[in-house]
């Protein structure tokens, strides 16, 4: 993980300034990527509903659309761990969720003639 884009990321989020114990702080970010990870999901349902994307596109953002729905679980996983004080399979969840950008821009290179139209809301966990 990026020790810069956490600080970032922390420092933004207006229910950590308050929070005093790390899983104060562990539950308010997660709560804010779990609300980013749905946000990435509406992104790429209104791109399929509103572009005339190319069938490659389509099939890519089908599929990226399930990893984010995969990666929002895994952060409700990771939330509900944090707070039963199971510190290890938060971890495993989290980093499953993390996993999501990358895996995302993954299937669009590989798919033939298909460009991200996802990138910059990508890039924003990476």
């Amino acid at each position: 993980m990026n020790y810069e884009f956490c600080i970032k990321s922390l420092e933004s989020n207006p229910h950590c300034k308050s929070e005093t114990s790390i899983k104060g702080l562990v539950i308010a970010s997660t709560k804010n990527d779990a609300f980013n990870t749905i946000n990435v999901e509406r992104i790429a349902k209104t791109i399929l509903n509103e572009r005339k994307a190319s069938p490659g596109n389509k099939a890519a953002l089908h599929e990226c659309i399930e990893v984010y729905k995969d990666a929002n679980s895994s952060l409700n996983k990771a939330l509900t761990n944090t707070k039963t004080h199971d510190y290890r399979i938060a971890n495993e969840d989290l980093m499953a969720a993390f996993d999501a950008p990358r895996i995302c821009e993954d299937i669009f290179k590989q798919i033939k003639k298909a460009k991200s139209l996802i990138r910059d809301e990508n890039n924003l966990f990476q």
